[in-house]
């Protein structure tokens, strides 16, 4: 199982970001899919889950209303769009194989001005 995030960075307050994980090595469309986050010196913090249909789904309070995750089966990559970032998002974020200890290496997404 490998599971590579990408789109991190650093963006400003109020910005967007889109953050991708392409997945590979077990069958991509019949797992639920995870966003954990990390923030530095802290510990792991769910934020997102969208099962295999990508009905409804789940998100942490903090970021309800402002991030969107989705999948694209025949990618094979699950996503996670950011809009109207704030200071407190910064935080490696990591994929995962719901319900597994599959996870990605991370991507750091840094918002300040």
């Amino acid at each position: 199982v490998q599971l590579v995030e990408s789109g991190g960075g650093l963006v400003q307050p109020g910005g967007s970001r889109r953050l991708s994980c392409a997945a590979s090595g077990f069958t991509f469309r019949t797992y639920g899919m995870s966003w954990v986050r990390q923030v530095a010196g802290k510990g792991f913090e769910w934020v997102s889950s969208i099962d295999k249909g990508s009905v409804t789904p789940l998100y942490v309070d903090s970021v309800k209303g402002r991030f969107t995750a989705s999948r694209d089966n025949a990618k094979n990559t699950v996503y996670l769009q950011m809009n109207s970032l704030k200071p407190e998002d910064t935080a490696v974020y990591y994929c995962r194989v719901s319900g597994t200890n599959y996870w990605g290496q991370g991507t750091q997404v840094t918002v300040s001005s």
